[in-house]
């Protein structure tokens, strides 16, 4: 398997500075200042880059475990709601809630619900996260 590879750059203090994030494949980069972490101001933050990658990492392992079950899914879409609070100690990620749709043709819902389960557990970037709490609402469109 492939290492992939990211980077950051900040420059300044921590509330009048800035910063970049770049994907080392090339494919996104962008801005970040502490008002787009912890206010609401343009640009992203790597909050919204793990919401990213864990809805990317769970639409396709589920699409995968159905698969693997026989059940081929026309689609996946997963969104992710990332929550950040002030714990002791700082921040912290405390609560992903990825919200998914799936279409899969003959596909009951208690076989489907049992699936999103299971992928919420399995998913390669939910592993990475560890203590956080990630909550699934998926729904089987018809």
């Amino acid at each position: 398997m492939p290492t992939r590879r990211a980077e950051a750059e900040w420059t300044g203090d921590l509330k009048g500075g800035q910063g970049t994030m770049a994907l080392g494949s090339g494919a996104y980069r962008g801005g970040y200042s502490f008002g787009s972490r912890f206010e609401e101001a343009p640009g992203t933050n790597p909050e919204e880059l793990i919401g990213a990658a864990l809805a990317g990492c769970y639409s396709m392992a589920l699409a995968a475990g159905l698969g693997k079950d026989g059940h081929h899914p026309e689609r996946v879409a997963t969104r992710a709601k990332v929550t950040v609070d002030k714990v002791e100690g700082g921040f912290a990620i405390t609560r992903i809630e990825l919200s998914t749709e799936a279409r899969v043709p003959g596909l009951d819902d208690a076989t489907f619900q049992k699936a999103a389960e299971a992928t919420k557990r399995g998913c390669p970037v939910g592993k990475a996260l560890g203590g956080t709490e990630i909550t699934v609402d998926a729904k089987l469109l018809s």
